[in-house]
Parts: C-alpha cells; sequence; structure tokens
C-alpha cells in the first residue's frame, strides 16, 4: 500500500544548528501517529516540513506521490489550504468573529460559496457539540470549547491530514480528555488521518503508532 504522506532522508539546519538528522516517515491514511520526546528533539519541525508549514535542507516529502517541499510558494499555499487542517496547541481563533465565522474562514480562502461554507460549517459545530454556539466569539467559549471550534476550523475543507502541535497542552484535564476522544472519533466515523506532537502520554496510547525522536533522529 503507497503511504499517503513519506518523507525521506530529512535534514533540517537553521544556520549552525542541525536540528533533523536523516529523518525518514511513513505514514497511511486512516492512521493516527503520534510524535514523542523530549524538548528539542525535533518533533515540531518534523511536524511542520511534513505538514508544508516549512521546508527541509535536504530530503523529499510526497503526499499521495506528489513531490510537495519543490511546490512553489503560491502552489503549496493552494495545496494546504485544500489538502491539510492544523491545530495548535493556542487555537489561534480571531477574537473579532464568531465561531462559526472562524471555522468558514479557510473555505472562503478555496473560494467555496459563502452560503455553502455556512452550512458545512454549521455541521461540523454541530457534530463537535457546539451547535449552541454558533454566534459566540472566543472570549466567550471555554478553553475546551475555543479547541473544538479549531478543531471545526481544521475540518471545513475535508483535509487528507490533520497535523496538530500539542492540542491538548493548554487544556485541563478534562478538557484534554475530551479532544483525545473526539480525535479517535473522526478517525473511526471520518477515516481522518492524523498526526500529533505531544507529550500527553494518554493521547500518545491513543495512537496506532508511536514515533520516537531524540536529537533530530527517530529512535
Amino acid at each position: 500500500m503507497l503511504a499517503m504522506i513519506h518523507a525521506e532522508n530529512i535534514y533540517k539546519k537553521y544556520g549552525d544548528l542541525e536540528v533533523l538528522k536523516g529523518v525518514s516517515i511513513s505514514i497511511n491514511r486512516g492512521e493516527i501517529v503520534s510524535i514523542v520526546g523530549r524538548s528539542g528533539a525535533g518533533k515540531s519541525t518534523l511536524l511542520h516540513i511534513l505538514g508544508t508549514l516549512d521546508k527541509p535542507s535536504s530530503g523529499t516529502v510526497s503526499f499521495d506521490g506528489q513531490r510537495i517541499e519543490q511546490l512553489s510558494d503560491r502552489k503549496l499555499s493552494a495545496f494546504r489550504n485544500r489538502h491539510i487542517g492544523f491545530v495548535f496547541q493556542f487555537h489561534h481563533l480571531l477574537p473579532e468573529f464568531t465561531a462559526l465565522e472562524n471555522v468558514c474562514i479557510p473555505a472562503f480562502i478555496q473560494g467555496i460559496r459563502s452560503n455553502v461554507a455556512e452550512h458545512r460549517a454549521k455541521e461540523l459545530l454541530d457534530y463537535l457539540g457546539l451547535s449552541h454556539r454558533f454566534t459566540h466569539k472566543p472570549a466567550q467559549l471555554s478553553g475546551g470549547e475555543q479547541q473544538r471550534v479549531a478543531v471545526a476550523r481544521a475540518l471545513i475543507n475535508s483535509p487528507d491530514a490533520i497535523f496538530a502541535d500539542e492540542p491538548s497542552g493548554n487544556l485541563d484535564t478534562q478538557n484534554s480528555q475530551e479532544l483525545h476522544e473526539l480525535f479517535l472519533k473522526l478517525r473511526n466515523e471520518r477515516g481522518q488521518t492524523f498526526v500529533i506532537v505531544t507529550h500527553n502520554q494518554e493521547l500518545a496510547t491513543l495512537a496506532d503508532r508511536n514515533i520516537h525522536m531524540l536529537d533530530g533522529k527517530i529512535v
């Protein structure tokens, strides 16, 4: 079976600092993969390269067989908007917009008509248990609700993969557990692929596979 995402011999340098040292990894469609390791191991750098937010110094990254590290910035932005969703430790919701509007933004960027985007956003927020929060702005939502809005935003364009960087790192125990269960539900019911950097042992144990990193390498 052809891996959905395949990175081969990835190196990443920032000046004289070598952060990734020949990393190779394959991720299959519908898989939950966690990337774990101590701080400074290169986890987030690898996630950002796999998710097209950064480019490797050398090595190749393929997505369904397409080499993506060679794409121009414009083509890469379009590819990212269509195929990839992101959830970060801090939700990065726009404070002046409602939950519904925040979820719609990636769809608007893709050129989807507003009525179609809003219908899709309402369906997602309802699916995530936030049908009563459409018109609330981020400051009116709890931390767990804000992060679920961020998950809905990541899903709005039906991405092939969601990349999450410490998604529960800013949540309390209950909200963390609910978010982890949500990821599992999305994989089981929608076949969603997740690549997750986490220090949370509970989230790591939910994954199909744990990738352990140390000093810029997979161990």
